[in-house]
């Protein structure tokens, strides 16, 4: 039921249908943590197809096996289809109706907020987990890597994906070493 509500409810594309995704995953049925969300996310926007459906059949296979997979997906894309099927003579119709041109201008900002709120989120987490330089340092490169650069986001999100690896192996031996430090100065 949470993959078909997203499906009813989503418009606009995937990246304006991952905020509902998480509310039904981390909020509404604590399938997951936010943290393990935002990882599930990084990890389906580097894998060729939309979004929306890769989050959905992830979440159906997590809790349900192979089964749970393909219910969630077609739970997702099926109520999206008949709509499309059903209104399809209606978009022809009305197509160069200034009232439909308003109400889909309309929703633009919406999603644009909401994409915005789930970003703001994520970064303060990540500053939250790195500290402000860290955070700040990481946004610039990215920033430069996507707009100056015009490096793939697949293969940023990738870069910082590795960078994560390493830096939690890095901070946990850090950590260990100086435990152990402490240690033989008690001795």
């Amino acid at each position: 039921m949470a993959m078909f509500r997203t499906g009813i409810l989503g418009y606009g594309g995937g990246p304006s249908i991952v905020p509902l995704i998480r509310y039904e995953a981390v909020t509404r049925f604590q399938w997951m943590k936010d943290e393990e969300f935002m990882e599930v996310l990084a990890i389906a926007n580097t894998l060729p197809g939309p979004i929306a459906t890769k989050l959905a059949g992830y979440l159906g296979y997590r809790l349900k096996g192979g089964w749970g997979a393909a219910i969630g997906v077609l739970a997702h894309i099926v109520p999206t289809c008949v709509a499309m099927v059903g209104l399809y003579s209606f978009i022809n119709f009305f197509s160069t109706s200034q009232v439909i041109k308003g109400m889909i201008a309309a929703v633009v900002p919406i999603v644009a907020v909401m994409l915005g709120v789930m970003a703001y989120e994520f970064g303060e987490k990540a500053v939250k987990g790195l500290g402000w330089a860290a955070g700040l340092t990481f946004f610039v490169i990215s920033f430069l890597l996507l707009q100056t650069f015009s490096v793939h986001p697949a293969i940023v999100i990738f870069m910082f994906l590795l960078y994560g690896a390493f830096h939690h192996k890095l901070k946990d031996k850090r950590n260990k070493n100086k435990k152990q430090l402490g240690k033989g100065e008690d001795v």
